[in-house]
């Protein structure tokens, strides 16, 4: 069995990843072009930008490896290919038959792109391609963590009260599953513990050759996508499982 303390544990790791994530995009300009349509130096491709180019192009390489077979690992791009690997997993808690019913990514990346003129330097560096790799490694750490924590927590939760649970999800009050849900105590105490691991992997970086990003930044970023994208899954999640 899976204790909510276990989960939370996980999610706490999932953090730091999300944090170096960051820091690494924030070593290069916002670069505004690479998100803008028809502005990706490919030939032929006048509608997607380049980290759409960039994005599809890492998923589906990803999803011949088996990672979408991961339920916490969701896909940003529709029409992916099978994995070519048999892909081995430990038996899951969840009870979805569908993942991507819990699926968050549109509006993960939603968010994603203006946070960016936030925590990188303004203007142009002309380091494009290494910009839309960073860009592709923190969502998809951002992404892990919002679906991890939106299934497991959701799941272990359930377990703990499954009579309050039923009758919010039978009657579809979507609104009482995530009064039940939020724990405001819990979310302040993630919030205090990002703003100190920004400035503790932060503590020593040389100034002079690394750029910092402003942990107030990354908290907010938590408190207004992270936080509420995770709770938003946990309803889905719930909505979705049978009884």
């Amino acid at each position: 069995m899976v204790r909510l303390d276990h989960v939370a544990a996980k999610l706490e790791g999932l953090e730091e990843t999300i944090i170096h994530r960051l820091i690494d995009r924030a070593q290069f300009a916002r670069n505004p072009s690479i998100y803008e349509p028809g502005q990706s130096g490919f030939r032929g491709e006048p509608e997607r930008s380049l980290l759409e180019i960039r994005l599809v192009e890492q998923e589906r390489m990803d999803a011949e490896f088996g990672r979408f077979q991961v339920p916490e690992e969701r896909p940003f791009s529709p029409g992916l290919p099978p994995p070519r690997r048999e892909v081995s997993l430990k038996p899951a808690i969840l009870k979805l038959e569908d993942f991507n019913a819990v699926n968050l990514t549109a509006q993960i990346l939603a968010s994603y792109i203006p946070f960016v003129e936030r925590f990188c330097p303004p203007g142009t560096d002309g380091q494009f391609g290494s910009s839309v790799e960073h860009d592709v490694y923190a969502l998809q750490a951002i992404s892990r963590r919002i679906h991890f924590g939106a299934m497991y927590v959701a799941e272990v939760k359930y377990r703990a009260n499954t009579p309050a649970y039923r009758l919010l999800i039978e009657s579809g009050d979507r609104r009482g599953l995530l009064a039940q849900l939020t724990r405001p105590e819990v979310e302040e105490r993630i919030m205090q513990r990002v703003s100190t691991k920004v400035h503790y992997i932060q503590a020593h970086v040389n100034r002079e050759v690394r750029k910092l990003i402003d942990d107030q930044v990354v908290l907010e970023f938590y408190r207004d996508t992270i936080i509420p994208l995770t709770k938003e899954g946990e309803v889905r999640y719930l909505m979705h499982r049978p009884a």
